[in-house]
């Protein structure tokens, strides 16, 4: 993230969404003001808050993969979810403190996995003494017992003796020679009754400490199992991971990312816009708004992890605003999101780019499946301008879903191919336009066959 300037931020985007240049610059330009917050003096270094976007634009244009791609490119914890969802408090349903909840539980389960690749060798090496102890018996029953492939046995060892026996094991071990041999291992278990937590907005929180604390009360169970030793040297090496990692750490570290780094992505944030009646379902809407105000503004929200600051969390929101304006929103709401950018519709062109551009073109996913065939797929140029313009048509007159038609389109003219692709003797399969225009002129010509199969 220190050497991604906003042209290589761009550039990086473009490899996977085609056009929208404007909202590429704006979370460009959004991503760069985290690391320059991060240069300036501490004393100033609070006062800079994120300048929250929202991308305004039809479904399928690009938006959500826009900001799951910058999560991506920075390393910072996302998480993605529907304003839809929420309700205002008083209501049954999602409170909107638990999106931040969720952020949390993301990054302390993403920290405290690559803190136990950190230790992965580390793990291993404990893992193969507890696996050569259970494999050769102790000392003192006055024989060191190592039989594994080929018998090795030694009758009232010297120390030295069973040292070297002990050595020869582990040659043997990791020789692979052992992969057969089955151990007793002890397994730990936990049964904990499924306890479910109904409860009202705001009150999610205490079914997971809930749930938490019948753990630690709850004895450990173990059950001793027959395995083979490969599948014990894994079983052993995750426990021993989950051993040598420093939770206390991990949950620090994590907080400390959501708090500095975090984006949150809110789609359909017009889902909750009312539409100035002020009655009926408006009136719970602008609720949920109000209840989003303070996440936004910064504020700080209990966890089972500590509590967290919103303050400086990149908050991005989304929506068709088909109907209604991002000015019918509250007047408040409006302030904590002072970037909008609006997307383009997709046409023709567009689609004839996403299909072969991207580093995962659409095109290139259903060659290489089928290549796993041993089937060699090929699109001519006519074809797939032939398809980007049957999308186009489709798009304007029934529903426009954007890039999305694509999907629908490739599935249902591939479908044969796919189908029969284990049992064709024709291992080279060319895609052309006349291929195409047969597939799905029915579908294309019959305005209503395509809504329900497009």
């Amino acid at each position: 993230m220190n050497n991604l300037k906003p042209t290589d931020i761009v550039t990086e985007l473009d490899k996977y969404i085609i056009g929208q240049n404007d909202a590429k610059r704006s979370v460009a330009i959004a991503l760069r003001n985290r690391w320059r917050r991060q240069q300036v003096p501490d004393s100033l270094k609070d006062e800079i808050a994120p300048k929250n976007i929202i991308l305004i634009g039809p479904t399928g244009v690009g938006k959500t993969e826009i900001a799951r791609r910058l999560s991506r490119l920075s390393d910072s914890p996302f998480f993605k979810v529907e304003a839809s969802k929420f309700t205002e408090v008083g209501y049954v349903g999602r409170d909107v403190e638990s999106m931040v909840r969720d952020l949390v539980e993301l990054t302390v389960n993403a920290v405290r996995t690559a803190a136990q690749e950190a230790v992965t060798d580390q793990a291993w090496r404990i893992a193969e003494e507890r696996m050569l102890d259970l494999l050769l018996p102790k000392a003192d029953r006055g024989r060191a017992d190592a039989a594994g492939e080929g018998g090795l046995e030694v009758v009232n060892p010297s120390t030295d003796a069973a040292s070297s026996t002990r050595e020869k094991l582990r040659k043997m071990l990791q020789d692979g020679k052992m992969d057969s041999r089955y151990v007793d291992l002890d397994v730990a278990e936990r049964n904990m009754p499924m306890v479910e937590i109904f409860s009202n907005v705001g009150m999610e929180e205490m079914g997971f400490n809930f749930k938490d604390m019948l753990g630690s009360l709850l004895p450990k169970n173990t059950r001793r199992r027959k395995i083979k030793v490969p599948e014990a040297m894994k079983t052993m090496a995750a426990e021993e991971a989950q051993n040598l990692v420093d939770m206390d750490k991990v949950i620090q570290d994590a907080i400390a990312k959501v708090e500095q780094s975090g984006i949150i992505f809110l789609d359909e944030i017009d889902k909750i816009a009312g539409n100035g009646k002020g009655h009926g379902p408006d009136v719970s809407r602008e609720g949920v708004q109000r209840d989003l105000l303070p996440i936004v503004e910064g504020s700080t929200v209990n966890t089972k992890y500590g509590p967290v600051k919103t303050d400086h969390i990149l908050f991005i929101a989304s929506g068709a605003f088909h109907t209604i304006k991002p000015s019918d929103l509250i007047p408040e709401l409006q302030g904590r999101f002072p970037i909008r950018v609006t997307l383009d519709a997709l046409n023709r062109r567009d689609f004839v780019r996403i299909l072969t551009e991207p580093k995962n073109a659409l095109l290139l996913q259903y060659i290489a499946l089928l290549k796993t065939e041993g089937v060699e797929l090929v699109f001519s140029d006519n074809a797939v301008e032939k398809i980007a313009e049957i999308a186009e048509e489709v798009n304007v007159r029934t529903e426009n879903i954007g890039a999305r038609r694509l999907h629908t389109l490739m599935e249902r003219l591939l479908e044969d191919i796919l189908f029969d692709a284990p049992d064709v003797t024709d291992v080279h399969l060319k895609v052309d336009e006349a291929y195409v225009g047969e597939k799905l002129k029915a579908i294309k010509d019959d305005e209503d066959l395509s809504r329900y199969i497009l």
